[in-house]
């Protein structure tokens, strides 16, 4: 069975690229009938926060990728990486170094003045620990192999390989016995019987480490996948000049989960010349082949546009319940009772002028305000001069209407232009700006019919008694 996992630091936010990583691993445990695992690498404990685990699982449950079984925190495995690690020891695979903090800092210098990276020297590889200075507790380091290389047939890369001189002897345990990230990564992996590692090539030259670990533990490696990291529009890494990098900034900024998946999908992953690709195709579609080995441009343009798309698909009932919060904030006298009703009936014209939640919203404002409606600039030189006197004989002749629907209302409408020998805008701008306090909405007629006869009519009443 195909066992994926998803494993992020919990020192942040769940960052747009770890988004994509848990999609693809997602993605792909779910085309092969798999698991999808979450472990939470919290072994830096100064670093790792609650709030910083609650956003990922915020993150993870906004784009609806839900994991299998319950969240593997790193920390609270430590007791089984040190005991891996003791194993090595005992095996010769591993063994105890006493260099001082005074010595290490000679290393990093000396490689520094020699402009190459630093390497710790194996010093205390083959060293009696009879030598051992007093009062130095020791680390664990790996007995890493001197001769030959280390390969990778990595799925998405190809295969890369590395001479193993270009490899130190990594600590498996600290000085204080707490495992390291390269012990306990590899351990775990082995333990949730992960199958396919999935990750960012930032992670590439630890594979490399975590390969020997494996093979000196006489587990058998899994498949390795690295995907290219995301860059922004101008080519460079993503980073927070680029604006917001938090999965849940995206929400708040109004973008659709199901928007931002078939983007995330699409930065590095083809099928075809599809585009606008649904949880189920991506399901059936996805697999490693497919994604390519460049860099991505994450470009926001392009997400709001598919967010458009998919605004314009979504269930009204749902958008309404995603709209109403964003208009409590811009109404400080509240939203009218009727306000839910009225969002589902007429979001389908709005939705034709939005790209996110917010511009949905703000469009939206007029169906939910409660009487009497603030009327703008435009609004008011609209009802200025003829505008008024033309709204007040409509209403008279609005009230008589039993059928209130659209097409009824329209033709009303239009005999009253036909009466007063005006075109139908002279007649139709005053009224909306009466109905909507703009000189901008969706078709006015379709607008009367979503406020009801009631609300339309008290609303002209309102714009009538306009001083």
């Amino acid at each position: 069975m195909v066992v994926t996992r998803f494993a992020p630091s919990p020192t942040g936010f769940l960052h747009i690229g770890g988004a994509r990583t848990a999609l693809f691993n997602w993605l792909f445990a779910k085309h092969h009938g798999g698991k999808f695992l979450l472990r939470i690498e919290d072994t830096d404990r100064a670093r790792s926060t609650q709030a910083a685990v609650d956003a990922i699982y915020g993150g993870l449950k906004w784009l609806e990728l839900d994991w299998d079984g319950e969240a593997v925190s790193q920390f609270e495995r430590r007791g089984r990486h040190a005991e891996v690690a003791h194993k090595l020891l005992a095996e010769g695979k591993a063994y105890h170094c006493y260099c001082t903090p005074e010595e290490l800092t000679a290393m990093r210098e000396e490689a520094k003045r020699a402009g190459r990276p630093m390497m710790y020297d194996g010093r205390w590889r083959d060293r009696d620990p009879a030598d051992a200075p007093v009062g130095i507790a020791p680390v664990v380091r790996f007995k890493a192999p001197r001769g030959g290389s280390t390969a990778i047939e990595d799925r998405i890369q190809g295969r890369v390989e590395v001479a193993n001189d270009q490899l130190d002897d990594m600590v498996l345990l600290r000085a204080d016995g707490t495992p390291t990230y390269m012990l306990a990564v590899v351990v775990d992996d082995h333990d949730m019987a992960v199958t396919h590692v999935i990750r960012g090539d930032d992670h590439l030259t630890n594979t490399f480490r975590q390969v020997q670990l494996y093979l000196a533990s006489g587990w058998d490696l899994p498949v390795f996948g690295h995907l290219p990291l995301l860059h922004g529009a101008d080519g460079a890494k993503l980073s927070k000049r680029h604006g917001a990098q938090n999965v849940e900034d995206y929400r708040d900024m109004g973008i659709l989960p199901e928007a931002m998946c078939n983007y995330l999908l699409r930065l590095g992953w083809g099928h075809g010349d599809d585009e606008i690709i649904d949880q189920a195709q991506a399901v059936e579609w996805f697999d490693l082949d497919a994604v390519g080995r460049a860099p991505s441009r994450f470009d926001m343009d392009k997400l709001l546009n598919l967010n458009a798309h998919y605004l314009r698909q979504a269930d009204p009932a749902r958008l309404a319940r995603l709209v109403l919060p964003e208009l409590a904030k811009r109404l400080p006298t509240g939203t009218s009772s009727a306000a839910e009703e009225r969002l589902i009936k007429g979001l389908n014209s709005l939705t034709e002028r939005s790209k996110n939640i917010l511009e949905l919203a703000e469009n939206a404002m007029f169906y939910a305000m409660q009487r009497p409606i603030p009327i703008n600039d435009k609004g008011r030189k609209l009802l200025d001069g003829e505008g008024r006197p033309v709204v007040e004989s409509l209403r008279s002749a609005l009230e008589q209407i039993s059928d209130w629907s659209q097409g009824v209302i329209e033709e009303q409408v239009r005999q009253l232009a036909v009466e007063r020998d005006v075109k139908l805008g002279t007649v139709a701008q005053p009224l909306r700006a009466a109905l909507t306090g703009s000189d901008k909405s969706p078709g006015i007629f379709e607008v009367m019919e979503v406020l009801g006869r009631d609300e339309t009519l008290g609303r002209i009443d309102d714009a009538i008694a306009l001083t």
